[in-house]
């Protein structure tokens, strides 16, 4: 077979390969087509009930007519997607759309049963339908939700496996043309390499006047018909001479086809390595999310393989008269300050070739040395000579144009030119989805803060409606602690210094805890304005603070063999300012507690008060000052550190301790200062200012004296509280009966009047299962008017500022109950009896 006939058989194989890739192409492209409508129609279904589930629930906290209408178009909507069910075929899909029909079609039911219940008139029993009937579409929405994110990743998976498919079929048509490369390689050394060597030995054999010298090559191609009439010419050559000249000559001929086809093969070679440039490019621009890296990579990728002397991407913006530099090559970065195209620089656009790029046209000049116009001159300035400029088109606009350039004239082959062009729109187009992506994300991350900001806003409050039954609880706990600890002081006078010292810390710790927890309802609830204010000394206060915290800064430092060291610099005769003790305890304790935790490494804590005041007369204000020598803050740190929940801790920190301290500043109508530098420890300084002369003066001291033993009666479920409670008042010569629930001291003050036995009064507790307070005083009033009934709670305070004191109850004690308070109420109960 001639060589021209394999060649053209090769030519027809090649074309009938092509097609049918590219069928196989096309086909996957179709396949991806449809998995990604079948990915935005399940997107759609998704949202579109997600949308359902959201307008739902609104409507069950408000009946409006605006939500109602809204779901009725979202619902609507909805069906449409389910009634249009054609996109989803795969397996698994009918499964899931027939459950989210079913579902659909309950979840209508149901909101039609809510909206009917909205209808009738509001009582329990209706606001309960209501409740149960939104927690039933609240759940089957959630249900529906589940099948439509099933659908979603399905077509997910889908389209991945479509890609995949085409990812596939590309490396196929890549491995097909490298295989035919390496065929037509073969061919060609088969079919002229060794038969031409073979004939150039004989030529150089007859050249050297060996006449006898026979080819032997007996193929049915041209390079055989060749071989035979040299053949012929050797033995024609015996019978004649032969011209040296023509044989010259068809060697020449020869040679020139030789060198033909070494040119054709370096061009496919050539081009090879283009594509495989090109898909590394693609590949490594498919893996960034932002623009300044899919430049670079570029770039860096044409300075080093195609190569180019000069690279640059310039941004252009529509109806703007000039480009801006977004990106230069390392490679570049000198010429580019030769010629002024650094990063950022503006480059007017001319007439010529920059007007043209910009209007979507590839501009090569080979030789810029013979072009006039500013932006080639500027570029042959720094010696270069080629030009290509290929824009960045997405959608028919123009955004950006690539510049390459080298130092030789007419170096940039049409084939290169091709492959710029082809490079530009991929590189448009990532650079198009990075700006896509940058707004989602944008969009994304104000959805997730405003999500967040919402999600605190929930917090509190549901922080703030706990709050009342945590104080509850936590006044219970401290009660007995309260009252042994009073009994103790007042009833042991053979103490020890030390152990009284210890009991009035107790005691003054319990009353800063019970301070505080009264202060818990103002997550969410005003701070009563009548709050009253007392003389506070404020070199004592220091002092309490120390000792409360000593364990902080002395003991638990010293464990890990970090020293801090206690200094004191209180101003004597300070004159006492007004606030309330507890609240100002407990912001100089957290203050104390920042401070230790501003020296990890140790260092010296100190606690300073002063008066300032004019130069004659009395002083004005007073500061009180927690300093450390320890790392500091920097000015970002400083000016936010009084924000809620901001925290420098990690997880340690809860961000509130500070925020507290402001509250208490922001009550008490002082101020705080804070005197900080990194590295120079930190200085908080609260200034408190004094009352005019006369103001505030301390109110006088309550006594109030034991009464007559008294018979009482008891009643709570705590055991703890029940026997500090009866020891308390047994020490004071009462006689205590006790019952352990509210039912039990029913009965037992019934049990007590069958048998005559009346009691002076009674002290229940409010929050108790089964029967509270409430009902144990109703019940006691029912059977003896006229005994006396004294509630005892830990919502006492709450109880008493809200206006809730029940009809049948006489006085309100608070937990932790003071022995003080306890003696009054009891004196004030048998003296309203005794009158009545």
């Amino acid at each position: 077979m001639k060589i021209a006939t394999r060649l053209k058989l090769i030519g027809l194989f090649s074309a009938i390969v092509v097609a049918i890739v590219g069928a196989v192409l096309f086909s996957t492209t179709q396949q991806v087509r449809q998995e990604l409508n079948k990915n935005q129609a399940a997107d759609e279904v998704l949202n579109a009930v997600t949308a359902l589930r959201y307008l739902s629930l609104e409507y069950g906290l408000r009946s409006e007519q605006r939500i109602f209408a809204q779901w009725r178009l979202r619902s609507a909507s909805l069906g449409v997607l389910l009634d249009s069910g054609t996109t989803f075929s795969g397996p698994g899909d009918d499964a899931n759309i027939a459950s989210l029909r079913a579902t659909f079609a309950s979840v209508g039911k149901l909101f039609s049963l809510l909206v009917a219940t909205r209808a009738l008139p509001e009582d329990p029993a209706t606001i309960e339908l209501a409740s149960r009937l939104t927690g039933q579409i609240s759940s089957k929405t959630q249900a529906m939700i589940s099948d439509a994110m099933g659908l979603s990743e399905r077509s997910r998976q889908g389209v991945l496996a479509a890609q995949q498919r085409e990812i596939s079929a590309v490396m196929a048509f890549g491995a097909i043309v490298l295989f035919m490369i390496l065929a037509s390689t073969m061919l060609t050394f088969r079919s002229l390499v060794r038969p031409l060597e073979r004939l150039r030995e004989g030529t150089q054999t007859v050249g050297a006047g060996d006449l006898d010298f026979k080819l032997d090559w007996h193929s049915h191609d041209e390079l055989g018909e060749l071989a035979s009439a040299f053949d012929g010419m050797t033995e024609k050559l015996k019978q004649s001479t032969v011209s040296r000249i023509e044989l010259s000559g068809a060697n020449i001929a020869l040679q020139s086809e030789i060198v033909e086809r070494e040119l054709a093969e370096k061009k496919v070679h050539a081009q090879l390595e283009r594509l495989n440039l090109l898909q590394q490019i693609t590949r490594s621009v498919g893996e960034r999310q932002d623009m300044r890296s899919i430049f670079q990579v570029v770039i860096r990728s044409l300075e080093d393989q195609l190569p180019v002397d000069f690279c640059c991407i310039c941004l252009y913006e529509q109806g703007q008269a000039a480009l801006q530099v977004s990106c230069v090559g390392l490679r570049s970065a000198a010429l580019a300050q030769d010629v002024a195209m650094s990063e950022h620089a503006h480059i007017p656009i001319d007439q010529n070739g920059l007007s043209r790029c910009v209007r979507g046209k590839l501009v090569y000049e080979p030789d810029i040395g013979d072009v006039h116009f500013p932006f080639p001159r500027r570029l042959a300035a720094g010696g270069l000579r080629s030009l290509v400029m290929a824009p960045l088109l997405v959608e028919s606009t123009v955004f950006g144009v690539l510049v390459t350039a080298r130092l030789s004239p007419n170096s940039f082959s049409s084939g290169e030119c091709e492959f710029l062009r082809q490079l530009s729109e991929h590189v448009a187009l990532a650079a198009n989805q990075t700006q896509l992506y940058g707004a989602l994300q944008l969009a994304y991350e104000e959805m997730r803060q405003s999500q967040k900001s919402a999600v605190q806003q929930e917090r509190l409050r549901a922080l703030g409606q706990m709050a009342s039954g945590i104080a509850h609880d936590i006044n219970n706990a401290i009660s007995p602690v309260a009252l042994y600890t009073e009994s103790l002081l007042e009833t042991e006078a053979g103490l020890s210094t030390n152990a009284r010292s210890c009991l009035e810390i107790i005691k003054r710790a319990i009353d800063d805890v019970a301070a505080t927890v009264a202060r818990m309802r103002e997550f969410y609830r005003q701070r009563e304005s009548q709050v009253q204010l007392v003389q506070v000394d404020a070199n004592r206060l220091m002092q309490h603070v120390a000792d409360l915290t000593r364990a902080r800064w002395s003991d638990m430092p010293q464990q890990r063999g970090i020293v801090i060291q206690m200094r004191y610099e209180l101003e004597p005769d300070l004159p006492p300012l007004m606030g309330i003790e507890s609240e100002i305890r407990e912001a100089l304790t957290n203050l104390v507690f920042n401070a230790v935790d501003a020296m990890p490494e140790g260092g010296t804590l100190t606690l300073r008060t002063r008066s300032l005041g004019p130069v004659s007369g009395a002083p004005s204000q007073v500061h009180v000052e927690v300093g450390d020598s320890g790392v500091g803050m920097d000015e970002d740190t400083r000016r936010r550190c009084l924000e809620p929940f901001f925290t420098t801790k990690g997880e340690r920190g809860t961000g509130l301790g500070l925020a507290m301290v402001y509250g208490m500043i922001e009550r008490h109508g002082a101020r705080i200062e804070i005197d900080s530098a990194k590295g120079q420890g930190t200085t908080m300084r609260l200034a408190f200012d004094l009352p005019a002369a006369g103001a505030g003066a301390a109110p006088p001291a309550r006594v109030a004296h034991k009464t007559a033993p008294l018979r009482i009666l008891t009643v709570d479920d705590d055991p703890l509280v029940q026997k500090a409670l009866r020891m308390v008042l047994e020490s004071d010569g009462h006689t205590v009966v006790a019952a352990d629930g509210g039912q039990a001291g029913i009965d037992l003050f019934h049990a007590a009047q069958l048998r005559g036995e009346t009691f002076t009064l009674v002290i229940t507790d409010l929050g108790m299962p089964y029967v509270d307070g409430r009902r144990v005083a109703s019940a006691i009033k029912a059977m003896s008017p006229a005994t006396p009934v004294i509630l005892l709670t830990g919502w006492g305070q709450r109880i008493a500022t809200e206006d809730d004191l029940p009809a049948d109850v006489n006085r309100v004690l608070s937990k932790p109950p003071k022995l003080l308070e306890l003696r009054e109420a009891l004196a004030a109960c048998v003296h309203d009896r005794e009158n009545a």
